[in-house]
């Protein structure tokens, strides 16, 4: 019986499978990182995956496998190891956690919205939540400290919870519906807080920015402040459809007879309307902007940019990870 041919060495499993150029390719690279059945995977499977992975990128072909098999590896390593750091990332923090984590608590946000001690409760889980994914997802390879982080949960949670608690209070005299859309503002305020705060290491320091071959030139805090500014767009984004759209069909819903008749399907059918929307909108939005996000040499900060070009004279773009 003959042997498969070898794989070749040469395939470039640092970057995606599919062109990230075109939003469709980031699309499809981000249905796959952001696939919550990856969260269901055993130690040793992501161990495997990391094995199969680095020996590849050391120029080991494990014999008998197939492009098909390094591709599935390659997905299941990013999954759940830290791109910079290399670090095995917190479970809940991954981004195949996304869906699962948001529907529930998203779901919870909408349905329990009328009480002052719900509204804490859920916008408090939620920053919660969100410090999680923003340190397991920060960009680069520096270390935050613990009074740094504690500053930036700190902050977050008081921004949403005083955001919501406020809005709530204005809308007292506004039709229902307007109501259910309190959690979405508080969500995009908290966004707008949280994200900063958890990554205003980089924005001290900088985020590494690489030529196009990987080769580490500096690092940048404009590259920082345009990574950031991404990151915020794609997560209130994400949010968007999935406080947006439940709401009006519950509104609808909650006049007929059938929730009256079970008021205690509210809850189930809301996480359920929230969690198909985040299916979508999480890739969706991440695609919104390349992972390996790219800026002009001229437009990064005086310093830096001499330091690039005493190095390179020629180059003209320099890339860097913005984080999720």
């Amino acid at each position: 019986q003959k042997m498969p041919p070898s794989l070749p060495a040469t395939i470039n499993i640092r970057e995606p499978r599919w062109d990230q150029s075109t939003f469709q390719g980031r699309a499809k690279h981000f249905f796959m990182v952001t696939d919550p059945r990856n969260l269901l995977l055993s130690g040793a499977t992501l161990e495997e995956a990391r094995r199969v992975v680095e020996d590849y990128r050391a120029g080991t072909v494990h014999p008998g496998l197939t492009e098909d098999q390094l591709w599935r590896a390659k997905y299941i390593y990013d999954s759940a190891f830290h791109p910079d750091t290399g670090e095995k990332m917190i479970l809940v923090g991954r981004m195949s956690a996304q869906v699962p984590m948001n529907m529930t608590i998203t779901g919870c946000m909408l349905t329990f919205y009328r009480t002052t001690p719900a509204v804490l409760f859920w916008q408090w889980v939620n920053q919660s939540f969100n410090a999680i994914v923003n340190y397991t997802n920060r960009s680069g390879d520096a270390p935050i400290t613990p009074s740094q982080l504690g500053t930036a949960y700190v902050s977050a949670t008081t921004g949403a919870v005083v955001t919501a608690l406020g809005l709530k209070s204005l809308t007292k005299h506004l039709p229902a519906i307007i109501g259910r859309y309190v959690p979405f503002a508080a969500v995009a305020a908290a966004n707008c807080i949280n994200i900063p705060l958890m990554r205003q290491r980089e924005l001290k320091l900088g985020i590494p920015v690489t030529d196009e071959n990987g080769n580490r030139l500096g690092e940048s805090t404009a590259a920082a402040q345009k990574a950031i500014f991404q990151v915020v767009v794609s997560r209130i984004g994400m949010a968007a459809p999935a406080m947006a759209i439940p709401p009006v069909i519950m509104n609808m819903l909650e006049k007929r007879a059938f929730l009256k008749r079970y008021p205690y399907l509210n809850a189930p059918l809301q996480v359920g309307l929230v969690g198909l929307c985040l299916v979508f909108a999480t890739p969706l939005c991440c695609a919104l902007f390349p992972q390996k996000s790219s800026m002009p040499v001229s437009s990064l900060e005086p310093e830096v940019r001499d330091q690039i070009r005493k190095k390179d004279p020629w180059l003209e773009t320099v890339y860097f990870n913005k984080g999720l």
